[in-house]
C-alpha cells in the first residue's frame, strides 16, 4: 500500500470517529474542529493539493446553509417563532390537540427552514408552555425532535443532508418536494400516533382551565413582516426553479439591510461550526475518494447490491447512526447514482435520525436544551418511540418511492 493510501484511510477513519463521538478524550476538540484538522492532514500528507482541496468544497451548499441561517435568525429575533408558540397554546384545548399542534408546526417549519434551527427555537417554547399548563414535557419534546426530523425530509432545505443530496444529484426543488412530501406527511401522522400511544396517562388527563394566561408575546412588527415576506418569497423562488443557494443568499442579504437590528446580533445566531464542519468534511472525503476509491474498489462495493433500494436504505440508515447523517451522505456520494437512489439516501438518512438520542443533531439540541431547563429525556423514553417510528417511516418511504 502506498503512503497516500495509508494516510487517507487513517485520516478519514479518525476524523469520522471523532465526528461520531462528538469529542476526543483529553482534548477540547469538537466535530467542526475534527473536520478542519482532518482536512489539514489530508493536505499535509500530500493526499490532496491546495487547489484540489479548494475544488472539493461545495460553495453552493455552504451559501445555502448560510442564507437559511440568516433568514431563521431574523424570524427568531423579530419574535415570529414566539408568536407561533403562543398560537399553539391558544389553539390547544386538549393535550392531544397540543401534541398535534406541536407535531404539525415543527414538521411544517422544518420542511423549509432547517430542522436544527427549528429545534433551537421550539424547545424552550415547549418547555415553558408545558410547565405553565402543568403537563409532562417529555412527550411534547419528543414531538419537537421527531417531527423536526420527519418534516425536514420533505424538501431540499429541510436539513443539511438533503442540501448535499440535491447538490450531488441536481434534483430540482419542486421535484424533490413532490417525491418526499408524502413520506413526511405519513411520518408525522405516525409520530403523533406513537407518541400518544406510548404516553396514555398524559393524554387521558384533561387540561385544567384555571391556569395563568400566556405571557404577552413581544413582536417587532416591521422586522417580523419583513422577515416573513422574505421567507415567503424565498420559498416561492425555490419552487419556481431558482437555484436554492441564490434564493437563500439574496433573502439573507436583504434582511441584513436594516437600521433596527445590528448585524452582529444576527451573526450570533448562525451555526458557524456547522459551516466549518461541512467545509472540512468535503476535503476529507475528497482525499479518501482520490486515494482509496479506485475502479477495483468501486467494483467490489457494487457487488453489495446498493442499487437495490431496500439495501441502500438499510446501509444509509446504519451508516447515519454510526457517523451521523451528513458524513454518511458524503461517504455514499461516489456509490450512488440515479434520482430514485438519491431520494432513497435523503429519505433514509433523515428518518434514521429518529432511531436513537444521538441519531441526529436535532435530537441532541432538544435533549441538551431540555436538560439545561431541568427536564431529562432518558434513553428508553426516546427509543421506545424512536425505534418503531424509524422502522415504520423508512418502510413507508421505500413503499412510496418504489410505487
Amino acid at each position: 500500500m502506498s503512503a497516500p493510501y495509508i494516510a487517507a484511510v487513517t485520516v478519514f477513519a479518525l476524523t469520522y470517529l471523532v465526528v461520531a463521538l462528538g469529542k476526543v478524550p483529553g482534548l477540547r476538540l469538537d466535530r467542526a474542529g475534527a473536520a478542519l484538522v482532518g482536512a489539514s492532514l489530508m493536505l499535509a500528507a500530500g493526499v490532496l493539493g491546495v487547489d484540489e482541496a479548494a475544488r472539493a468544497v461545495d460553495l453552493a451548499t455552504l451559501a445555502l446553509l448560510l442564507g437559511l441561517m440568516i433568514v431563521v435568525a431574523n424570524l427568531r429575533l423579530a419574535g415570529v417563532f414566539a408568536l407561533v408558540g403562543g398560537g399553539i397554546v391558544a389553539a390547544a384545548r386538549h393535550p392531544l390537540a397540543l401534541l398535534a399542534a406541536i407535531v404539525a408546526v415543527c414538521g411544517t417549519l422544518s420542511a423549509f427552514l432547517l430542522n436544527d434551527a427549528i429545534c433551537l427555537v421550539m424547545t424552550p417554547l415547549v418547555v415553558e408552555l408545558t410547565r405553565r399548563l402543568r403537563r409532562d414535557p417529555v412527550p411534547y419534546l419528543l414531538a419537537v425532535a421527531m417531527a423536526a426530523n420527519i418534516g425536514s425530509v420533505a424538501t431540499i432545505t429541510g436539513n443539511p443532508q438533503n442540501i448535499l443530496v440535491a447538490g450531488f444529484s441536481h434534483i430540482a426543488y419542486a421535484r424533490f418536494a413532490l417525491a418526499l412530501s408524502p413520506v413526511a406527511g405519513m411520518g408525522l401522522a405516525a409520530a403523533f400516533v406513537l407518541i400518544a400511544a406510548m404516553h396514555p396517562g398524559e393524554f387521558r388527563r384533561p387540561q385544567r382551565s384555571d391556569l395563568a394566561p400566556s405571557p404577552r408575546t413581544r413582536l417587532h412588527g416591521f422586522l417580523a413582516a419583513k422577515a416573513a415576506l422574505a421567507t415567503v418569497l424565498m420559498m416561492a423562488a425555490f419552487f419556481a426553479g431558482v437555484a436554492p443557494a441564490k434564493a437563500a443568499l439574496v433573502a439573507g442579504g436583504v434582511l441584513l439591510l436594516t437600521n433596527r437590528l445590528r448585524s452582529v446580533r444576527i451573526y450570533s445566531q448562525i451555526d458557524w461550526p456547522l459551516l466549518v464542519m461541512f467545509a472540512g468534511l468535503f476535503v476529507v472525503v475528497a482525499g479518501f475518494e482520490k486515494a482509496v476509491l479506485t475502479p477495483d474498489a468501486l467494483a467490489a462495493i457494487g457487488r453489495l447490491h446498493l442499487d437495490r433500494l431496500p439495501v441502500l436504505a438499510a446501509a444509509t440508515a446504519a451508516l447515519s447512526n454510526l457517523v451521523s447523517n451528513v458524513p454518511a451522505v458524503l461517504v455514499l456520494r461516489p456509490l450512488v447514482s440515479g434520482e430514485r437512489a438519491w431520494l432513497t439516501v435523503a429519505m433514509a438518512s433523515t428518518l434514521a435520525g429518529n432511531l436513537t438520542l444521538v441519531g441526529s443533531v436535532a435530537n441532541l439540541i432538544v435533549v441538551e436544551m431540555a436538560r439545561a431547563a431541568g427536564v431529562r429525556i432518558g434513553l428508553w423514553a426516546y427509543v421506545r418511540v424512536g425505534l418503531p417510528l424509524t422502522v415504520l417511516t423508512i418502510l413507508a418511504g421505500l413503499w412510496w418511492l418504489a410505487a
